[in-house]
């Protein structure tokens, strides 16, 4: 999935962002361009990492056996 956002404004090391629908997402500064400023359209894509979640339902499911089976 893809959106744009734009920086609304910056609140001490957060940053506010408005998407088309007028809803707002709070963001990290830090996590930002180094040029991002007030104004800036930024695009955002968010896809699933289905690797990274069977992972950790592995891991997960590892620590429970250790709990459960000692």
């Amino acid at each position: 999935m893809e959106t744009k956002a734009t920086i609304d404004r910056f609140e001490n090391d957060k940053a506010v962002l408005v998407l088309k629908n007028k809803e707002t997402i709070i963001w990290p500064k830090n996590l930002l361009p180094d040029n991002a400023q007030e104004g800036m359209v930024l695009e955002i894509s968010i896809y699933d990492d289905k690797s990274e979640t069977e992972k950790n339902t592995k891991q997960a499911k590892n620590i429970l056996n250790e709990i459960l089976n000692p």
